[in-house]
Protein backbone atom coordinates (compact mmCIF):
# COMPACT_ATOMS: atom_id res chain seq x y z
CA UNK A 1 0.00 0.00 0.00
CA UNK A 2 1.77 3.47 -1.42
CA UNK A 3 -0.80 5.84 0.85
CA UNK A 4 -1.80 5.08 4.40
CA UNK A 5 -4.90 7.17 4.82
CA UNK A 6 -5.04 6.55 8.84
CA UNK A 7 -1.50 8.04 9.04
CA UNK A 8 -0.76 11.39 10.44
CA UNK A 9 1.97 11.60 8.14
CA UNK A 10 0.94 14.23 5.40
CA UNK A 11 -0.26 12.32 1.80
CA UNK A 12 1.47 14.25 -0.40
CA UNK A 13 4.61 13.48 1.77
CA UNK A 14 4.00 9.58 1.52
CA UNK A 15 3.79 9.51 -1.74
CA UNK A 16 7.25 11.53 -2.05
CA UNK A 17 9.22 9.11 -0.01
CA UNK A 18 7.60 5.78 -2.04
CA UNK A 19 9.03 8.03 -5.81
CA UNK A 20 12.47 8.36 -3.87
CA UNK A 21 12.05 4.90 -2.61
CA UNK A 22 11.36 3.80 -6.81
CA UNK A 23 14.31 5.47 -8.26
CA UNK A 24 16.58 5.04 -5.39
CA UNK A 25 15.98 1.57 -5.73
CA UNK A 26 16.03 1.17 -9.43
CA UNK A 27 12.70 1.42 -10.43
CA UNK A 28 12.88 4.39 -12.31
CA UNK A 29 16.43 4.87 -13.10
CA UNK A 30 18.20 8.02 -15.04
CA UNK A 31 15.83 9.32 -17.59
CA UNK A 32 13.01 7.08 -17.41
CA UNK A 33 9.84 9.20 -17.20
CA UNK A 34 7.52 8.66 -14.14
CA UNK A 35 4.02 7.48 -14.20
CA UNK A 36 1.60 10.53 -15.11
CA UNK A 37 -0.37 12.91 -12.31
CA UNK A 38 -3.61 10.77 -13.96
CA UNK A 39 -1.62 7.16 -13.49
CA UNK A 40 -0.48 8.06 -9.93
CA UNK A 41 -4.04 9.00 -9.07
CA UNK A 42 -5.55 5.84 -10.06
CA UNK A 43 -2.75 3.83 -8.61
CA UNK A 44 -2.76 6.03 -4.88
CA UNK A 45 -6.39 7.59 -5.03
CA UNK A 46 -4.73 10.87 -4.09
CA UNK A 47 -6.26 14.11 -5.81
CA UNK A 48 -4.00 15.61 -8.71
CA UNK A 49 -3.08 18.40 -6.88
CA UNK A 50 -1.71 16.38 -4.17
CA UNK A 51 -0.06 14.63 -6.28
CA UNK A 52 1.77 17.98 -8.15
CA UNK A 53 2.81 18.98 -4.51
CA UNK A 54 4.77 15.52 -4.25
CA UNK A 55 6.44 15.91 -7.41
CA UNK A 56 6.84 19.71 -7.41
CA UNK A 57 9.25 18.71 -4.19
CA UNK A 58 10.73 15.81 -5.72
CA UNK A 59 11.96 18.87 -9.26
CA UNK A 60 13.18 21.17 -6.17
CA UNK A 61 15.33 18.14 -4.25
CA UNK A 62 16.87 17.38 -7.43
CA UNK A 63 15.16 14.02 -8.28
CA UNK A 64 13.20 15.27 -11.22
CA UNK A 65 12.76 16.94 -14.31
CA UNK A 66 10.32 18.39 -15.95
CA UNK A 67 9.40 18.92 -19.52
CA UNK A 68 6.75 20.50 -21.06
CA UNK A 69 4.60 18.61 -23.04
CA UNK A 70 6.43 15.19 -22.63
CA UNK A 71 5.92 14.68 -18.56
CA UNK A 72 8.25 14.44 -15.79
CA UNK A 73 11.92 12.44 -15.55
CA UNK A 74 14.55 11.29 -13.39
CA UNK A 75 17.15 13.94 -13.46
CA UNK A 76 19.27 11.49 -11.29
CA UNK A 77 18.90 8.36 -8.31
CA UNK A 78 20.96 10.11 -5.93
CA UNK A 79 20.92 13.68 -4.81
CA UNK A 80 24.21 15.75 -5.34
CA UNK A 81 25.87 16.76 -2.19
CA UNK A 82 25.89 20.77 -3.60
CA UNK A 83 21.98 20.28 -4.91
CA UNK A 84 20.92 18.94 -1.34
CA UNK A 85 18.32 21.25 0.64
CA UNK A 86 17.13 17.96 2.62
CA UNK A 87 16.64 18.01 6.35
CA UNK A 88 16.81 15.08 8.43
CA UNK A 89 14.52 14.35 11.37
CA UNK A 90 14.88 11.70 13.80
CA UNK A 91 11.99 11.37 16.13
CA UNK A 92 10.97 8.37 18.34
CA UNK A 93 7.60 8.05 16.71
CA UNK A 94 5.92 9.42 14.09
CA UNK A 95 2.57 7.96 14.51
CA UNK A 96 1.44 8.95 18.03
CA UNK A 97 2.44 11.10 20.80
CA UNK A 98 4.22 14.83 20.38
CA UNK A 99 6.79 13.91 18.08
CA UNK A 100 3.94 14.38 14.68
CA UNK A 101 3.29 17.70 15.99
CA UNK A 102 6.75 18.72 16.00
CA UNK A 103 7.21 17.35 12.56
CA UNK A 104 4.51 19.29 11.02
CA UNK A 105 5.86 22.51 12.84
CA UNK A 106 9.49 21.61 11.54
CA UNK A 107 7.98 20.21 8.14
CA UNK A 108 5.96 23.79 7.68
CA UNK A 109 9.08 26.21 8.57
CA UNK A 110 11.01 24.01 5.91
CA UNK A 111 8.19 24.47 3.25
CA UNK A 112 8.85 28.13 3.34
CA UNK A 113 12.49 27.81 3.12
CA UNK A 114 12.71 25.69 -0.06
CA UNK A 115 13.49 22.65 1.77
CA UNK A 116 12.53 19.08 2.27
CA UNK A 117 12.42 15.89 4.86
CA UNK A 118 13.31 12.74 5.77
CA UNK A 119 11.39 11.53 8.73
CA UNK A 120 12.89 8.48 10.47
CA UNK A 121 11.41 6.71 13.04
CA UNK A 122 13.81 5.63 15.79
CA UNK A 123 11.20 3.91 18.10
CA UNK A 124 13.64 5.33 21.07
CA UNK A 125 16.71 2.86 19.95
CA UNK A 126 19.85 3.38 19.01
CA UNK A 127 20.17 0.87 16.82
CA UNK A 128 17.60 2.37 14.66
CA UNK A 129 19.17 6.05 14.99
CA UNK A 130 22.24 4.63 14.27
CA UNK A 131 21.20 2.85 11.36
CA UNK A 132 19.36 6.16 10.17
CA UNK A 133 22.03 8.45 10.72
CA UNK A 134 23.90 6.64 8.15
CA UNK A 135 21.17 6.62 5.61
CA UNK A 136 20.57 10.12 6.11
CA UNK A 137 24.18 10.81 5.83
CA UNK A 138 24.02 8.71 2.69
CA UNK A 139 21.78 10.97 1.48
CA UNK A 140 24.01 14.18 1.93
CA UNK A 141 21.42 16.02 4.42
CA UNK A 142 21.60 19.45 4.98
CA UNK A 143 21.34 18.88 8.72
CA UNK A 144 19.36 16.75 11.18
CA UNK A 145 17.52 17.35 14.09
CA UNK A 146 17.57 14.76 16.97
CA UNK A 147 15.11 14.07 19.59
CA UNK A 148 17.06 11.62 21.55
CA UNK A 149 16.79 8.22 22.36
CA UNK A 150 15.94 6.15 24.88
CA UNK A 151 19.55 5.18 24.97
CA UNK A 152 21.30 7.38 27.07
CA UNK A 153 23.64 10.39 26.86
CA UNK A 154 26.65 8.22 25.90
CA UNK A 155 25.19 6.44 22.78
CA UNK A 156 22.91 9.33 21.65
CA UNK A 157 26.41 11.64 22.12
CA UNK A 158 27.65 9.35 19.41
CA UNK A 159 24.66 9.88 17.03
CA UNK A 160 25.55 13.45 16.86
CA UNK A 161 29.50 13.00 16.55
CA UNK A 162 28.67 10.85 13.63
CA UNK A 163 26.98 13.83 12.12
CA UNK A 164 29.43 16.48 13.47
CA UNK A 165 32.32 14.52 11.35
CA UNK A 166 30.38 14.97 8.16
CA UNK A 167 29.96 18.89 8.94
CA UNK A 168 26.59 18.10 8.98
CA UNK A 169 24.38 20.66 12.16
CA UNK A 170 22.44 18.83 14.47
CA UNK A 171 19.74 20.38 16.28
CA UNK A 172 18.17 18.85 19.60
CA UNK A 173 14.62 18.99 19.95
CA UNK A 174 12.72 18.47 23.48
CA UNK A 175 15.01 16.58 24.91
CA UNK A 176 18.78 17.40 25.69
CA UNK A 177 21.77 15.61 25.83
CA UNK A 178 23.73 16.40 29.24
CA UNK A 179 27.48 17.90 29.36
CA UNK A 180 27.37 18.19 25.23
CA UNK A 181 28.02 21.37 23.57
CA UNK A 182 24.89 21.17 20.73
CA UNK A 183 22.40 23.69 20.02
CA UNK A 184 18.75 22.60 21.22
CA UNK A 185 15.21 23.93 21.45
CA UNK A 186 13.09 22.48 24.58
CA UNK A 187 10.53 23.66 27.04
CA UNK A 188 10.72 24.91 30.48
CA UNK A 189 9.64 21.41 32.05
CA UNK A 190 11.01 21.92 35.39
CA UNK A 191 9.09 24.88 35.69
CA UNK A 192 5.97 22.97 34.47
CA UNK A 193 6.11 20.90 36.36
CA UNK A 194 6.82 22.66 39.71
CA UNK A 195 3.50 25.39 38.66
CA UNK A 196 1.42 22.05 37.81
CA UNK A 197 2.58 19.99 41.15
CA UNK A 198 2.48 23.36 43.20
CA UNK A 199 -1.47 24.07 42.03
CA UNK A 200 -2.41 20.05 43.11
CA UNK A 201 -1.05 21.75 46.51
CA UNK A 202 -2.88 25.02 46.70
CA UNK A 203 -6.29 22.38 45.21
CA UNK A 204 -5.79 20.92 49.51
CA UNK A 205 -3.53 17.28 47.53
CA UNK A 206 -0.99 16.55 50.04
CA UNK A 207 -0.05 12.78 49.04
CA UNK A 208 0.79 12.98 45.62
CA UNK A 209 2.15 10.26 43.17
CA UNK A 210 4.70 10.55 40.23
CA UNK A 211 4.82 8.14 37.29
CA UNK A 212 7.48 8.32 34.66
CA UNK A 213 10.26 7.34 32.37
CA UNK A 214 14.03 8.40 33.94
CA UNK A 215 15.54 8.04 30.12
CA UNK A 216 14.85 11.57 29.15
CA UNK A 217 16.25 14.62 30.21
CA UNK A 218 12.70 16.41 29.40
CA UNK A 219 10.53 13.63 31.78
CA UNK A 220 14.47 14.13 34.40
CA UNK A 221 13.28 17.66 34.88
CA UNK A 222 9.49 17.28 35.38
CA UNK A 223 10.73 15.08 38.45
CA UNK A 224 12.97 18.21 40.10
CA UNK A 225 9.86 20.19 39.62
CA UNK A 226 7.66 17.68 41.17
CA UNK A 227 10.10 17.10 44.12
CA UNK A 228 11.00 21.14 44.35
CA UNK A 229 6.98 21.90 44.60
CA UNK A 230 6.84 19.37 47.60
CA UNK A 231 9.91 20.54 49.62
CA UNK A 232 8.72 24.51 49.02
CA UNK A 233 5.27 23.67 50.34
CA UNK A 234 6.85 21.70 53.19
CA UNK A 235 5.51 17.93 51.86
CA UNK A 236 7.95 14.84 52.73
CA UNK A 237 9.09 13.47 49.38
CA UNK A 238 7.60 9.83 49.75
CA UNK A 239 9.86 7.51 47.44
CA UNK A 240 6.71 4.82 47.40
CA UNK A 241 4.52 7.81 45.51
CA UNK A 242 7.48 7.65 42.74
CA UNK A 243 7.22 5.23 40.28
CA UNK A 244 9.89 5.23 37.45
CA UNK A 245 9.53 2.77 34.37
CA UNK A 246 13.23 2.62 33.34
CA UNK A 247 12.78 2.41 29.50
CA UNK A 248 11.07 4.26 26.86
CA UNK A 249 7.25 4.14 27.00
CA UNK A 250 5.45 0.96 27.02
CA UNK A 251 1.87 0.52 28.02
CA UNK A 252 2.15 -2.51 30.03
CA UNK A 253 4.17 -1.25 32.04
CA UNK A 254 1.98 1.96 32.94
CA UNK A 255 -0.83 -0.27 33.23
CA UNK A 256 0.76 -2.35 35.62
CA UNK A 257 1.94 1.13 37.48
CA UNK A 258 -1.51 2.72 36.74
CA UNK A 259 -3.21 -0.34 38.81
CA UNK A 260 -0.89 -0.46 41.57
CA UNK A 261 -1.50 3.36 42.23
CA UNK A 262 -5.15 3.22 41.86
CA UNK A 263 -5.30 0.62 44.18
CA UNK A 264 -3.97 2.97 46.79
CA UNK A 265 -7.06 5.30 45.98
CA UNK A 266 -7.68 5.98 49.53
CA UNK A 267 -4.33 7.03 50.66
CA UNK A 268 -2.89 8.81 47.28
CA UNK A 269 -4.71 12.06 46.66
CA UNK A 270 -3.74 12.78 43.30
CA UNK A 271 -0.88 11.36 40.31
CA UNK A 272 0.94 13.32 38.31
CA UNK A 273 1.60 11.19 34.94
CA UNK A 274 4.65 12.43 33.45
CA UNK A 275 2.95 12.87 29.61
CA UNK A 276 -0.83 12.78 28.45
CA UNK A 277 -0.26 10.01 26.99
CA UNK A 278 0.40 7.92 30.44
CA UNK A 279 -2.39 10.12 31.78
CA UNK A 280 -4.74 8.25 29.60
CA UNK A 281 -3.24 5.51 29.93
CA UNK A 282 -4.34 5.68 34.11
CA UNK A 283 -7.55 7.09 33.38
CA UNK A 284 -9.00 4.00 31.08
CA UNK A 285 -7.73 1.50 33.86
CA UNK A 286 -9.47 3.51 36.47
CA UNK A 287 -12.56 3.20 34.22
CA UNK A 288 -12.04 -0.59 34.31
CA UNK A 289 -11.61 -0.57 38.39
CA UNK A 290 -14.36 1.64 38.97
CA UNK A 291 -12.38 4.41 40.07
CA UNK A 292 -13.67 7.83 39.97
CA UNK A 293 -11.68 10.69 38.42
CA UNK A 294 -11.64 12.90 39.76
CA UNK A 295 -13.96 12.17 42.44
CA UNK A 296 -11.28 9.18 43.91
CA UNK A 297 -8.82 10.80 42.99
CA UNK A 298 -6.94 13.64 40.74
CA UNK A 299 -4.79 13.10 37.55
CA UNK A 300 -2.75 15.17 35.52
CA UNK A 301 -0.48 14.75 32.83
CA UNK A 302 1.63 17.11 30.87
CA UNK A 303 2.11 17.87 26.79
CA UNK A 304 -1.87 18.96 26.53
CA UNK A 305 -1.93 16.38 23.69
CA UNK A 306 -5.81 15.10 22.24
CA UNK A 307 -6.84 12.23 23.96
CA UNK A 308 -6.47 8.59 22.43
CA UNK A 309 -9.51 6.99 24.13
CA UNK A 310 -12.73 8.82 22.84
CA UNK A 311 -14.45 9.02 26.07
CA UNK A 312 -11.09 10.60 28.22
CA UNK A 313 -11.91 13.53 30.79
CA UNK A 314 -11.17 16.42 29.70
CA UNK A 315 -7.75 16.50 31.61
CA UNK A 316 -5.87 19.37 33.56
CA UNK A 317 -2.22 19.14 31.74
CA UNK A 318 0.78 21.42 30.79
CA UNK A 319 0.82 22.53 27.51
CA UNK A 320 3.90 22.40 26.03
CA UNK A 321 4.31 24.53 22.46
CA UNK A 322 5.26 21.44 20.56
CA UNK A 323 5.13 22.82 17.20
CA UNK A 324 7.10 25.68 17.72
CA UNK A 325 10.03 23.33 19.18
CA UNK A 326 9.76 21.85 15.45
CA UNK A 327 9.36 25.33 13.95
CA UNK A 328 12.26 26.74 15.94
CA UNK A 329 14.23 23.78 15.51
CA UNK A 330 14.12 23.46 12.01
CA UNK A 331 15.19 27.87 12.05
CA UNK A 332 18.50 26.73 13.61
CA UNK A 333 18.98 23.92 11.61
CA UNK A 334 19.09 26.48 8.66
CA UNK A 335 21.05 29.13 10.25
CA UNK A 336 23.97 26.83 10.84
CA UNK A 337 23.67 25.27 7.51
CA UNK A 338 24.28 29.37 6.48
CA UNK A 339 26.83 29.77 8.83
CA UNK A 340 25.01 32.78 10.58
CA UNK A 341 25.95 31.99 14.26
CA UNK A 342 29.09 30.29 15.91
CA UNK A 343 27.99 29.71 19.68
CA UNK A 344 25.62 27.50 20.75
CA UNK A 345 22.53 28.44 21.06
CA UNK A 346 19.96 27.31 23.90
CA UNK A 347 16.67 27.69 23.28
CA UNK A 348 13.82 27.01 26.01
CA UNK A 349 10.33 27.83 25.08
CA UNK A 350 7.66 28.55 27.90
CA UNK A 351 4.93 26.00 28.72
CA UNK A 352 1.58 26.93 30.38
CA UNK A 353 -1.15 25.07 33.07
CA UNK A 354 -4.09 23.99 31.48
CA UNK A 355 -6.88 23.44 33.98
CA UNK A 356 -9.98 21.46 33.37
CA UNK A 357 -12.10 18.88 34.95
CA UNK A 358 -9.55 15.99 36.39
CA UNK A 359 -8.63 17.89 39.32
CA UNK A 360 -10.62 17.85 42.56
CA UNK A 361 -10.68 21.02 44.89
CA UNK A 362 -10.34 19.05 48.39
CA UNK A 363 -9.31 22.76 50.11
CA UNK A 364 -12.87 22.11 52.21
CA UNK A 365 -12.03 18.59 52.88
CA UNK A 366 -8.71 20.34 54.73
CA UNK A 367 -11.09 23.52 56.59
CA UNK A 368 -13.44 20.32 58.02
CA UNK A 369 -10.28 18.32 59.11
Amino acid sequence: MIIDRNSPIPQYFQLQTWLIEQIEQGVFKKNDKIPTEEDLSRLTGLARATIRQAIQNLVNMGYLRRQKRLGTFVLRTQLEPEKSTIIGILMPDIQSGYAPILARGAEDEASRSGHSLILCNTDDLFVKADFHADRLISHHVSGVIFIPTAAGDDLNTQIVSKFERENIPVVLADRIINNLDCDYVTTDNYEGAYHLVSRLIELGHRSIAVTLSDRFSSEAERLAGYKKALLDHHIPINPDLIKIHPGPYAEKSYVQIARSLLKRKKEIDAIFAGHDRIAYIIYSVAEEMGVSIPEDISLVGYDDLRPTCVHAISLTTVHQPIYEIGQESMKLVMERIKSIRKETEKVVLKSTLVERESVADLTARLVEA
